[in-house]
């Protein structure tokens, strides 16, 4: 796992320019937050997820999540048909600022075009994109 700054970013996924990421097993996704969104948006107390059987194509938006301050979007990183929705994190949100890429995430999509895996970030482009989010949002 690669660690950027205070941030985690694991090697074995692939990242979405809104900060969303996807671990692929066969032709699903499984798609969260990633620990960046979950430590700047801090404590998530509400998530709206898209329901089994809801179609998306790739970057339309999925759901959302709010904090005390803020309200953010979730996006599907890849089109698809959602085939479950993680019930728990909308239970317990809070699971997804102690856990975004283990118990936190967020829906599992079988991808209509496994392929647009290969369009996401991984590995040092990822790292790369993450230190420029970083700056972005929190100027020095």
């Amino acid at each position: 796992m690669a660690k950027i700054r205070e941030y985690d970013l694991p090697d074995d996924l692939a990242y979405h320019e809104q900060h969303m990421w996807v671990r692929v097993d066969g032709d699903v996704a499984t798609v969260g937050v990633t620990d960046f969104t979950a430590k700047a948006a801090g404590e998530i107390t509400f998530i709206e997820l898209p329901a089994e059987g809801d179609a998306f194509e790739a970057g339309d938006l999925a759901g959302s999540l709010e904090t005390g301050k803020w309200m953010g979007k979730i996006y599907a990183p890849v089109g698809g048909e959602v085939t479950e929705a993680n019930e728990a994190a909308a239970d317990d949100p809070s699971g997804i600022n102690a856990d975004p890429y283990g118990k936190g995430w967020l829906f599992r999509i079988r991808m209509s075009d496994p392929s647009q895996v290969d369009g996401l970030m991984k590995g040092a482009a990822a790292a790369a994109w993450l230190e420029t989010e970083i700056d972005k949002h929190f100027k020095k």
